[in-house]
């Protein structure tokens, strides 16, 4: 590990239990700064509700710590807006976000796109997938950006327990075995390309915060290559030291499949290619294989290509700060 990296684990590693609440609350008082916090969901209504509801209550209502809470769905075909709306969430449509750019599937273009309907100074994005929520996944990745001026961007790090599928004979979670794209391709990725982010323990998650000053001049993968990016181009963008990470204790979300798991990696090895060499492109999509009834059958998926620029290029963008 390079003694860059040891001194930064070191010095911009920390646990939800190193800034109490109230110490959030009286910086957030003195320095004015706002706090959004972003679920992109899609099909999520087992949980999106319950997520919804924890920050609304612990975070809202016991104590004024985040200022809004928004839910942009990207396209749900279940009762996602229903609930989130239900639990006290702002609710918009991924597609009435920027009419003009029509919009593409992918993670990414909803994260880009939830700039232009928030207005928080710092912006905490959360998964709208995971199980027993804690509000500690929001204050431990604000903290940081609410008493801290050096630090532009926090990354949750938690254990992501890996859980057979009910119905399975041993449905019990795998300590550690979570985040199998994270050990088999970012990690790797990161380890020889970007040393400097090699202490990160969850490159990959969901949860993480950054000052919108940031994010606004970071371009955003559509897909699933979005928190690569992200983490690559703000190394370049404010240094290893302005990026830190905080743990949060465990994360329990929904599983996907092999399949799945093989085409997110396709895209975050994509956008790491195009960050290395956007002269040489490799080939933009990927081949999977199904048992059929004539025995194996291959199917062709495309790959996140696409790029949406900073945001501070977008006249809209840039017509709304103004007024």
């Amino acid at each position: 590990m390079l003694e860059e990296v040891e001194r930064w684990l070191s010095a911009r590693s920390w646990s939800v239990s190193d800034r109490p609440i109230q110490q959030l609350l009286t910086a957030k008082h003195a320095t004015g700064q706002s706090v959004s916090v972003v679920l992109p969901a899609l099909d999520e209504e087992a949980t999106v509700g319950d997520i919804v509801t924890v920050i609304r209550r612990d975070l809202m209502g016991r104590v004024p710590l985040v200022d809004e809470i928004v839910v942009v769905d990207s396209g749900s075909s279940d009762r996602t807006s229903a609930v989130a709306a239900a639990a006290g969430a702002r609710v918009v449509h991924r597609d009435t976000i920027l009419p003009r750019i029509p919009a593409v599937p992918g993670k990414g273009e909803v994260l880009w796109r939830s700039l232009l309907v928030t207005g928080g100074d710092i912006v905490c994005f959360v998964d709208a997938d995971l199980r027993e929520f804690s509000a500690d996944f929001v204050t431990g990745i604000v903290g940081p950006l609410l008493t801290d001026p050096g630090v532009h961007l926090v990354k949750a790090m938690y254990d992501r327990p890996l859980t057979v599928p009910d119905g399975c004979a041993s449905a019990v979670p795998a300590a550690g075995q979570g985040g199998r794209v994270t050990e088999l391709m970012a990690r790797p990725l990161l380890n020889m390309h970007w040393p400097q982010l090699a202490g990160f323990v969850q490159p990959l998650g969901g949860e993480y915060a950054a000052r919108r000053s940031l994010l606004e001049q970071l371009p955003f993968p559509v897909g699933y290559g979005v928190e690569l990016g992200m983490l690559v181009d703000s190394l370049h963008l404010v240094g290893l030291d302005a990026l830190a990470q905080v743990d949060v204790g465990v994360r329990r979300h929904r599983h996907q499949d092999g399949q799945a798991l093989g085409r997110m990696s396709a895209a975050i090895y994509r956008t790491a290619q195009l960050r290395l060499a956007r002269g040489h492109l490799v080939r933009p999509s990927l081949i999977q294989f199904e048992r059929g009834a004539d025995g194996f059958e291959p199917r062709t998926y495309s790959v996140d290509t696409e790029e949406r620029p900073p945001m501070t290029e977008i006249a809209e963008y840039a017509a709304r700060r103004v007024a």
